[in-house]
């Protein structure tokens, strides 16, 4: 006799995380990356830009290959007010007034030197800052596993 199965709800909503630059490129595809990578299933991500380009830069695939995190596949989106309104942290990276403010959320802007035409030897600094504020601001909204 087989005993019926049960879906149970999830403890709590995972919070979103919305990483804002301008191109959707590099900066934020790369926290997007780490997030996801670090978060997994306890936190939904998102990354946007205010004009976004048309592909991810290829040198920020190429750092976050060499950290085992595949990026390659993500595509550039456009912000728009929906994101932002539906998320429960954003995260900017110098897409200055063009993100929409709405109260209750939590903002952060993070300075981060935009990748951009760079090389691998200047991008992976970035790369490794952006890792680390990551890691620190998922430690803030998720609950520490018991």
């Amino acid at each position: 006799m087989t005993e019926p199965t049960t879906t149970e709800p999830t403890s709590t909503t995972v919070p979103t995380i919305l990483f804002v630059c301008v191109h959707n490129a590099g900066r934020s595809q790369m926290a997007a990356g780490y997030a996801q990578a670090f978060g997994g299933d306890r936190v939904e991500v998102r990354s946007a830009g205010s004009e976004p380009k048309d592909e991810i830069n290829p040198v920020a695939i190429q750092a976050m290959a060499e950290d085992g995190i595949d990026i390659a596949s993500n595509q550039p989106k456009v912000l728009t007010t929906e994101q932002v309104r539906d998320s429960d942290a954003v995260i900017t990276m110098g897409c200055g007034d063009a993100c929409p403010v709405f109260p209750g959320k939590r903002y952060e802007d993070w300075e981060l030197t935009d990748p951009a035409g760079k090389g691998i030897e200047d991008v992976r600094p970035i790369r490794d800052e952006i890792r680390q504020r990551v890691q620190v601001l998922l430690a803030s909204l998720l609950p520490t596993a018991a």
